[in-house]
């Protein structure tokens, strides 16, 4: 498949690391792994975990001595993703042998059957799951039953894989992913903070407040996004773990499902088409990371079916829930925050005056929103070129976007008109992860190049997650979004 952007110049705009991995194959060169067992484990385990060794074996992931793995001060080396099977007690848990929960993922392994299932309700699967990575304190959690082994992840996804041991092809497709990049909320030093700058009765909020309610009013129904795990009623080991779960979520309230936002307002200039501009052909191999210049203006290369473009970049603002909220009970005066992508900075902007009990943070998926508006604004200066009649520029640039999150999926035959779905085969990585930013922009021109391939005119997109959920963006408002989504939802 051909490049459709030259993936440092992606990286630099979202600004994440340009050596970000992909492919499962990158993942597996990147991974180390160091294995810190239990001083008892049952035969069960054992068995599962040399079967676990081999299989990484297999697939070039290196694994690491003890000693190899650690520091000069004893903890283990930032970025070694530690295997942590059987039960420690207290003073050995694999928490005590890093330096932050930022540094390192740690996965637990237990030889006991998973204490739920895919017909488990929402909320008891958010519970069990943030309690028992809470009580262990660790990312990931791995059940290990008789025929089948369970992962589950902090943002409520369960796979379960049908073999006693895991297999090559298994560890592959689910749990690489999993490992190569860990869920974790945007830090302080990722953004930058503007907190009570949204004056009260702004037209930015104002101006999207309703549609804000009457999604949620929509979605009242549906369990899936009446989810919410609060910390302050986890069970913790210590006094000690509580803090430093509380400060691995930046002091927000707990854990939730899913996010609303809407994009505001944008109006690119229309894309160049490359064959007129008289540049060489080598140009587009030879782009810098931050983009060419061309007729003293910054832009940057993108192919679309067989042609290449050159689009400006610019900001893109979106308004969004803020994290831990009750997305089905929101209040738009005190649960929206506004965040803003511009050359790679994010800056978040929370409203004035709020309550001293509002603790207002980004969402875990801010990357992927971000993503989703930063595509939506090339593929409109891209359609102003070459698809100059179709309403999607004109409508971005008149009202913006809605995007909608949830974890679920909608039903097969659910497609709105000149939406178009991308996705169903990448890796299962979590939220709040580069990838996902990434695999948000290629998807949306994927969805771009099916539009013209039909000549369906462009109206949105359908981001399918594997083992997370969906996104759901385009000209749809929020509320016309929930109200053909509300009912026909399935669990993961």
């Amino acid at each position: 498949m051909p490049i459709q952007i030259d993936l440092a110049s992606l990286s630099h705009l979202l600004g994440i690391p340009a050596s970000t991995p992909l492919t499962t194959g990158d993942m597996c060169r990147k991974l180390q792994l160091v294995f810190y067992p239990a001083d008892r484990m049952s035969p069960r385990m054992n068995c599962f975990v040399s079967s676990l060794k081999n299989a990484c074996r297999t697939l070039g992931i290196q694994i690491l001595k003890d000693e190899e793995a650690r520091q000069d001060d004893g903890k283990f080396k930032p970025g070694v993703v530690v295997i942590a099977p059987g039960t420690h007690p207290d003073d050995k848990l694999a928490i005590n042998q890093v330096s932050t929960l930022y540094n390192n993922i740690i996965v637990g392994i237990h030889d006991e059957a998973t204490p739920l299932d895919r017909q488990s309700p929402a909320q008891q699967k958010l519970d069990m799951i943030v309690s028992r990575l809470a009580w262990d304190m660790v990312h990931i959690s791995i059940y290990l039953d008789s025929d089948s082994w369970t992962i589950c992840t902090m943002n409520g996804g369960v796979v379960r894989l049908e073999s006693s041991c895991p297999l090559p092809s298994d560890i592959l497709k689910t749990l690489v992913p999993k490992l190569t990049a860990q869920v974790v909320p945007p830090k302080p030093s990722d953004l930058d903070y503007w907190p009570g700058s949204i004056p009260a009765g702004a037209e930015t909020i104002n101006g999207v407040a309703q549609d804000f309610s009457q999604c949620a009013a929509l979605w009242r129904s549906n369990d899936l996004l009446l989810t919410h795990t609060s910390r302050q009623d986890l069970t913790y080991r210590s006094a000690l773990y509580r803090k430093i779960v509380a400060r691995y979520l930046d002091e927000r309230s707990g854990m939730s499902y899913g996010f609303f936002a809407r994009q505001l307002p944008s109006d690119p200039p229309a894309a160049i088409r490359f064959q007129e501009t008289g540049l060489a052909a080598e140009t587009i191999e030879n782009t810098p990371s931050d983009g060419l210049t061309y007729q003293g203006k910054n832009v940057v290369p993108v192919r679309v079916i067989d042609e290449w473009f050159l689009v400006e970049p610019g900001p893109v603002t979106v308004i969004t829930t803020r994290s831990g909220c009750k997305k089905t009970a929101l209040d738009p005066a005190t649960d929206l925050v506004s965040i803003t992508l511009d050359n790679g900075r994010i800056t978040l902007r929370t409203p004035a005056n709020l309550p001293d009990t509002t603790v207002s943070r980004p969402s875990f998926d801010t990357l992927t929103i971000l993503a989703h508006a930063l595509g939506n604004r090339f593929i409109a200066s891209i359609l102003k070129t070459i698809r100059p009649s179709w309403e999607f520029p004109l409508q971005l640039a008149a009202s913006g976007a809605s995007m909608t999150h949830w974890h679920g999926y909608p039903e097969q035959s659910f497609t709105p008109e000149g939406y178009f779905i991308h996705g169903q085969k990448n890796p299962p990585v979590s939220c709040s992860t580069p990838q996902s930013a990434v695999y948000s922009f290629l998807g949306k021109i994927d969805a771009l190049e099916k539009s013209l391939e039909t000549g369906i005119p462009y109206r949105g997109d359908i981001h399918i997650e594997p083992n997370h959920g969906t996104n759901i963006v385009g000209t749809l408002t929020l509320a016309e979004t929930a109200a053909l989504v509300n009912a026909p939802c399935q669990h993961e």
